[in-house]
């Protein structure tokens, strides 16, 4: 087995977003490609995670959003307005989740891919069904970790972590890692121990490479101007699969329970004890789940 790693940059799509990415593994294995949350650069799929992926014989590609970490950002664009968004005043927005899609197939076909086998998490779940929906021969499977279905009564936060998040953004670098590690502590998962160390060191390096907090606004904007994809989930064929925690205090696991009813049959995993994060102890498991789907969805795709 060839086993590559390269970080490049590619332009994609007529707009000419340029996406920053990295690709792990075997480059004839399986296409697994990760898409990450609201705020969080393509690292926040830890080193650890991918290794179980690739180690199970899947080619990774993980990359940065639009707006964080080395991808384009709109730094001319409006200023977002989230609390105007809240009202139902989306003019603020720069783009949505379809837009943020489409640079996921954009990044697909400058890597000479036709189709990858999804998985996101949180805000990149929803960029994730989006694909799905949209660019639906895109798509070979779906895995949609910790996420939602727009809709406004499901995936609704505890309230107690929306204090943790908000306030003005962090003056530097220190500061920008004592917010993340005391927002991983609310937000993580209460069954498993908390990886102090990890969590700094990869807000430190996300730090290094970029800070950019309207950018995590108006992705947060794009959310909020896509609406509710339940309705269109039901057309979703590629086989899917939707893990969450029973724990989740950012995104309630009713948000997970009502993605895997919307998609026709969908494979449902609750775990209890785990939060809004990816927790080591559960890296195995989760990638063994993954790793099915995708093998699933190959031997459909060769018996036609």
């Amino acid at each position: 087995m060839t086993v590559v790693s390269e970080q490049r940059a590619v332009n994609v799509g007529p707009a000419g977003i340029e996406v920053a990415y990295e690709r792990l593994g075997d480059p004839q294995a399986p296409p697994v490609l990760l898409v990450m949350g609201l705020a969080l650069q393509m690292y926040g799929w830890p080193d650890g995670f991918c290794a179980e992926l690739t180690g199970r014989g899947m080619q990774v590609i993980r990359f940065d959003n639009r707006d964080c970490g080395l991808s384009s950002h709109f730094h001319d664009a409006p200023v977002p307005d989230l609390a105007a968004a809240r009202r139902g005043d989306l003019s603020s927005a720069s783009y949505d989740l379809a837009d943020m899609a489409a640079d996921t197939v954009g990044l697909l076909d400058a890597l000479g891919l036709a189709s990858a086998h999804v998985v996101g998490l949180s805000l990149g779940g929803a960029i994730g069904q989006t694909m799905a929906i949209g660019h639906p021969d895109r798509v070979r499977s779906l895995t949609s970790l910790m996420s939602t279905t727009g809709a406004p009564g499901v995936g609704r936060p505890d309230p107690g972590v929306l204090g943790v998040l908000a306030g003005p953004p962090a003056a530097n670098r220190e500061e920008a890692v004592e917010r993340t590690v005391r927002a991983v502590r609310v937000m993580g998962s209460p069954g498993f121990p908390f990886d102090e160390a990890a969590v700094r060191e990869r807000a430190a390096r996300a730090f290094d490479r970029d800070y950019d907090p309207l950018g995590v606004a108006r992705q947060a904007l794009a959310s909020l101007a896509s609406g509710d994809r339940t309705a269109l989930l039901a057309g979703v064929r590629a086989p899917t699969l939707v893990i969450h925690g029973a724990d989740d205090p950012v995104c309630d696991v009713s948000g997970g329970r009502a993605t895997a009813a919307a998609v026709p049959d969908a494979e449902l995993a609750v775990f209890e004890g785990m939060g809004h994060d990816l927790p080591r102890e559960l890296w195995p498991e989760i990638a063994s789940r993954i790793t099915a789907l995708v093998g699933r969805a190959e031997r459909a795709a060769v018996s036609g």
